[in-house]
């Protein structure tokens, strides 16, 4: 506990000094400085520093230390009571107090018994100028006691019931942390189904069978003793209703009615707290908790509400699944009624927590110590608050103020205590006790009444060193009671300093804002009131500043040439200057090659590398002056050429005409170096405000050599001169001599004056402050104004020092505040500025949107309307209007899933906007938000709607199985997003032939519940595409489509995969094409021609000639006759068995080859053979009739016409 101390003047600035006593955190009616020396010779009443809380729970197997630490000048010395009466701690052994301290140690871990020592102790820390005294300390012992022995029966659950297993840890000091974990030491996994009440308790909304174990243990954990106390595993074990059905079924036949049954859905019902209504008080600044637990099936969803309000925002937190409200660092503004609402698809519960929000005694204005001088006047305020309102009594050095001594400079009045006239005797502590049912406050404030002659804290013989144009602060630290005046004396016998020309600071600091070299001398400090008189001699020497006569210049240089860069300086003789080289802002390159001189720089052999910027940088202990120049490296010409470079820089710059506002500067050219001079840039330098920094004054024609300058007033100017040609900049001409222009008052005031509000109840007034220059004066200082807007008020100012920022507290939220800002100095004001408007601050926006409508328009867009709010309610700037929006469920799933809230931004005051991208056929939720440039507003009641059906996706895949002559096996799987509810598929398939040309379309519907078919009477080694959709009443979905081949013949033939089918009826439509296809049509067809040229020769002859008996006879074995049944010529046959050859015949897609059939017969090219004779027998048809197909073989194929055929008509 550290007590602040009251100050009555302005505070001055501190000394360097160290900190060693609690002196140091006095603020008070006198200034004392933080000089450590000083602070141990003044007297001070005690101080409490440190002690133990006032609720101390100790570990009884160690030491109890009770803190009680104090500072005080003389060092205090320390007394205990224990439970009201003196703790005599000479009598008991086992308690010693720490040296210098008020420290108490009870030895415990030698035999003491923490029991023995609890109580309520109070420490009393004393010395000549009062008593102050510590908290009441409650010592008590921890304990963490074991479990009581219990017999727990199983707990035997029908699936979906409810269950709650009890905890029932034993009473510990502190209550112990509960949890639950199973045998292996791993936590039980909680859920909204499963969860630990604020009581400890396990509470299972309903049961479902992974819940049955034995090993559900509850663990208590002391922590302040680091133990941790098992309960005895409770067992559990749920019956469902598949397992009671296998049970009996093993013993029923197939025709019993025992099927499974889902488990029977219940609406909710409040497992804690029980009943409609239940109260709750809480102390002011702690955090309310508020927990509701339901059963049902499903598992209840939990929503809070405040009746009549709404939750606090950004303190309202709900965890354990939204079971526990949580409100942290309540308020009396959080009582009220706070409803839970358990809800499923069956219906909701609800109950009702009424909420008392007390407070323990709070301060409003804690005493703070006073220090004063003899004779003067002071008060101790003591300020509490609380619910009950608290009592407030005074103790004075621990005493009942009633019957503590009388003072006659003292008064007592309620809550404050009066001082008049103090004098040395009043020192004392006063303690201030606010107390209510609830808890009480202590405070210690002491009254130090001092009286000292006057003391310097500055080292005598300082020596101060300024470099001349700089200003100059010589220190007087200094203190005394009452309180001494400062005055300064340059000299021994010079007269008292006074004057625009000097400073005089609170803290006895004198300054010279330009210290020149006539400032050089002895200056004396005087401090004294009516104790005593005394002084103290400063020196003061102003230094010439540091300055680079030469420098260095911009160079051209050749490649391998060498260069040299000068850095002459001219500085104060007795300051020790140092030279620095950089080359780029960076350390020279680490290389023999670079030659650093006292004061030049020469690099050697020069490579295209060494190109850049090398800076001159001179230090003394006093300034800083640095110098650039540019080193451009180039080729060697092959001739020389003339050098074009940047003018070398003007010289002999003169002031004349000297007026308060203008000057007139005159400069001599330097040489152009075979570029004329464009132009000349004249800057200046402020060495009163921004010394080393120069700005930009204005430009005149290269033919101009003399200026006539706008000055302002209060600046101390130099100037210097630029040349410009068309090769660049010259370096800076030498400064010229100083002008310092007499102040006036500012000519204008702060740009970029705003008002906006950081907090609702304040106004903070911004503004730009005006360079130094533009102060036109020493004392710069801002007058704020501001009044609300549209009210008969006057205005409100206050005068802040040179900053930019004011904060006005205590504003009505979000009004309009007409501000202004104006410039000061001390020779008067600027002019009447212009007023702006701003805002005091935001606060979040108080209703929700109204009346939210939702008009859908199509499966996937909505339209969303709602009233706007009234602005006064907005509480700020209305940035837009926020909807959020998300999917509840599927309606054709009926699953819901992770909720992904999407937020769409409409800015303005607009009222309604689009929602796209909405999937079909779903349930949505969402509300609107109000937006300021605070945050968001309170949702609107959440809406919901429903998207209409609308198409499905495709299939989630097509797959075609066990191909046969004519049948394919189709199996699919239902559309990823059904977006409706699915009323049939349809499947559309057509032959392919060829030449890749589709045949008739065939369209089948089939019901949305089948996931196969086998689709029959198809045509044998034919290709077919299919195309497969679903369809809702909306209408069909887009299609997924395959392709897949029947099989040539059944008969040793595996079943191939649909990906191998199609590769091998890739393979056997590309057939034409192969070499040794083409080679036997052509050998057949030859075969044809010369059999019909024999034919056409037995004609001539006119004989008949029976076609049979010329084949039998024919000697080539390889050729078959013709057969009588049908007059078809034969197929080429095997010599051996007559069995058709393999050589050119179709494969089916598993690439087998059946022995009985060879697709290369001529029969099989879609054009027959049937030959026709006349009646002597001799052949006299044409190659044109077709063949009939067995109905076993199926449709005629869709192969491509064949080549035999192309022969035929040949012939």
């Amino acid at each position: 506990m550290q007590p602040k101390i009251m100050m009555r003047k302005k505070s001055i600035s501190a000394s360097k000094a160290s900190l060693v006593l609690f002196l140091c955190q006095m603020i008070s009616a006198l200034d004392v400085p933080l000089d450590s020396k000083l602070l141990e010779e003044l007297s001070q009443p005690p101080t409490i520093t440190q002690q133990s809380p006032k609720d101390y729970i100790v570990d009884p197997r160690e030491n109890i230390v009770i803190q009680c630490e104090a500072k005080g000048k003389p060092p205090p010395s320390f007394s205990w009571t224990r439970n009201g009466t003196h703790f005599d701690i000479d009598k008991d052994a086992q308690v010693t107090m720490k040296p210098n301290s008020g420290t108490l140690v009870i030895n415990i871990m030698n035999g003491g018994k923490a029991e023995a020592y609890e109580g309520v102790y109070q420490c009393t820390a004393r010395n000549e100028r009062g008593a102050a005294i510590s908290n009441n300390i409650v010592i008590r012992p921890s304990r963490s006691p074991l479990w009581t022995k219990e017999r727990l029966e199983p707990n035997h659950v029908r699936e979906g019931d409810s269950l709650v297993l009890h905890c029932r840890p034993p009473v510990g000091l502190p209550p112990p942390i509960i949890f639950w974990m199973d045998n292996a030491f791993q936590r039980l996994p909680q859920s909204e189904r499963v969860s630990q009440g604020l009581n400890g308790d396990l509470y299972f909304s309903n049961v479902q069978p992974e819940d049955t174990r034995e090993d559900y243990i509850c663990y208590a954990r002391f922590n302040h003793t680091q133990t941790i106390q098992q309960k005895q595993p409770i067992s559990v074990k749920v019956y469902s209703m598949d397992s009671l059905n296998d049970t009996i079924a093993a013993n029923l036949s197939d025709t019993d009615i025992y099927g499974a049954k889902p488990v029977t859905e219940r609406q909710p019902v409040l497992l804690t707290p029980t009943g409609s209504t239940s109260t709750k008080v809480e102390l002011r600044g702690n955090v309310l908790l508020l927990e509701c637990i339901a059963a049902g099936v499903p598992t209840p969803v939990i929503r809070w509400i405040k009746e009549g309000g709404e939750l606090p925002a950004n303190r309202t937190f709900f965890e354990n699944f939204e079971k526990t409200l949580k409100i942290i660092d309540v308020s009396e503004a959080d009582s009220g009624n706070y409803k839970c609402i358990a809800r499923n698809i069956l219906g909701s519960a609800h109950h009702v927590i009424s909420v008392t929000v007390k407070a323990a005694p709070y301060w409003i204005t804690a005493p703070r110590n006073l220090v004063l001088s003899p004779g003067e006047d002071g008060t101790l305020i003591c300020r509490a608050n609380g619910n009950p309102k608290p009592n407030i009594s005074w103790l004075a050095n621990g005493v009942p103020i009633a019957i503590a001594p009388e003072d006659p400079s003292r008064k007592v009045d309620g809550d404050t205590i009066i001082f008049s006239h103090v004098q040395e005797r009043s020192s004392a502590v006063y303690q201030c006790n606010a107390s209510n049912e609830y808890g009480y406050l202590l405070a210690n404030a002491f009254v130090n009444v001092l009286a000292e002659p006057p003391r310097i804290l500055t080292t005598a013989n300082k020596l101060y060193q300024v470099i001349a144009d700089s200003p100059a602060l010589l220190d007087c630290a200094y203190f005394g009671s009452p309180k001494p005046e400062i005055e300064w004396f340059k000299g021994v016998k010079g007269s008292i300093l006074r004057g625009n020309e000097y400073i005089f600071h609170d803290n006895g600091t004198l300054e010279i804002p330009v210290a020149q070299k006539d400032s050089t001398g002895t200056y004396t400090c005087v401090a004294r009131n009516e104790l005593g008189k005394i002084q103290n001699e400063v020196h003061l020497e102003v230094k010439d500043a540091t300055m680079i006569i030469k420098q260095p210049e911009y160079k051209v240089i050749q490649r391998y040439g060498q260069v040299s860069f000068e850095c002459i300086i001219k500085h104060d003789s007795t300051l020790l200057p140092t030279i620095i080289w950089l080359k780029d802002n960076d350390a020279l390159p680490d290389d023999e090659r670079f030659l650093v001189g006292k004061d030049n720089l020469t690099i050697m052999n020069v490579t295209d590398k060494d190109d850049g910027t090398y800076t001159c940088i001179v230090n003394t202990t006093l300034d800083s002056v640095s110098a650039s120049a540019v080193l451009t490296v180039v080729a060697a010409p092959p001739t020389p050429a003339i050098i074009y470079a940047r003018p070398n820089p003007p010289f002999d710059l003169e002031l004349t005409g000297q007026l308060e506002r203008s000057v007139e500067l005159s400069w001599i050219p330097g040489d152009e170096n075979n570029s004329p001079i464009t132009n000349f840039v004249i800057e200046y330098e402020d060495g009163l405000h921004e010394p080393g920094v120069w700005h930009y004054q204005t430009e005149v024609p290269g033919t101009q050599t003399t200026v006539q300058l706008k000055l302002s007033p209060y600046v101390n100017y130099s100037f210097r001169v630029i040349a410009v040609n068309e090769i660049g900049r010259s370096q800076p001409s030498e400064p010229s001599e100083q002008y310092l222009t007499k102040s006036a008052n500012p000519d204008e005031n702060p740009s970029n004056v705003q008002g906006i509000g950081s907090e609702p109840d304040n106004l903070v007034i911004t503004w730009e402050s005006l360079k130094g220059f533009q102060s036109n004066g020493p004392g710069l200082q801002y007058k704020v104004s501001w009044r609300q807007k549209d009210v008969d008020d006057e205005w409100t100012s206050v005068i802040v020092a040179n900053v930019s920022k004011y904060i006005v507290s205590g504003t009505p939220t979000f009004v309009p505040y007409e501000i202004k800002v104006q410039a000061l100095n001390d020779l008067g004001y600027a002019p009447e500025p212009s007023e702006v408007i701003g805002h005091s601050g935001e606060d979040l926006p108080m209703v929700a949107p109204g009346n939210v409508q939702v008009h859908v328009i199509n499966s996937t867009l909505a339209k969303v309307h709602w009233d706007p709010v009234p602005l006064k309610t907005v509480r700020g700037h209305l940035q837009g209007y926020k909807v959020y929006y998300w999917k509840v469920q599927s309606l054709s799933r009926r699953s819901r899933r992770h909720v992904e809230k999407k937020i769409l931004t409409f800015r303005g005051n607009k009222t309604f906007g689009m929602l796209p991208g909405l999937e079909p056929y779903s349930s949505y939720k969402l509300n609107v938000r109000v937006v300021n440039g605070k945050g968001e507003g309170p949702a609107s009641p959440d809406k919901i709607f429903k998207t209409p059906e609308g198409v499905p996706s495709s299939p989630s895949f097509l797959k075609i199985t066990n191909p046969t002559l004519d049948s394919l096996t189709l199996e699919w799987g239902s559309p990823t997003h059904p977006n409706g509810v699915l009323i049939s598929y349809i499947l559309k398939f057509q032959p392919i032939n060829n030449t890749h040309e589709l045949g008739p379309l065939v369209e089948i519907r089939i019901p949305a519940n089948e996931s196969s078919m086998i689709l029959k009477n198809l045509n044998y080694s034919t290709r077919y595409k299919f195309y497969f959709n679903a369809q809702t009443s909306v209408g069909s979905g887009s299609q997924i489509t395959e392709e897949a081949v029947t099989i040539m013949d059944e008969a040793g033939i595996l079943r191939p995969a649909v990906g191998a089918g199609k590769a091998m009826a890739s393979r056997q439509v590309d057939i034409a094409t192969q070499g040794w296809f083409i080679g036997l049509m052509c050998a057949v067809a030859l075969l044809i021609l010369i059999l019909l040229i024999v034919c056409f020769i037995r004609r001539n002859k006119g004989g008949k000639y029976p076609v049979k008996e010329k084949e039998d006879a024919h000697a080539d074995p390889e050729i078959q006759p013709m057969k009588e049944d049908d007059g078809t010529f034969g197929e080429y046959s095997d010599t051996e068995d007559h069995k058709p050859l393999k050589k050119g015949s179709r494969t089916p897609s598993d690439r087998t080859v059946k022995k009985e059939d060879s697709d290369d017969s001529l029969v099989d090219y879609g054009e027959g053979v049937n030959g026709q004779f006349n009646e002597d027998g001799s052949f006299i048809g044409q190659y044109s009739g077709k063949k009939e197909k067995e109905p076993a073989e199926g449709n005629e194929s869709s192969e491509a016409p064949s080549p035999v055929n192309a022969m035929n008509s040949f012939v």
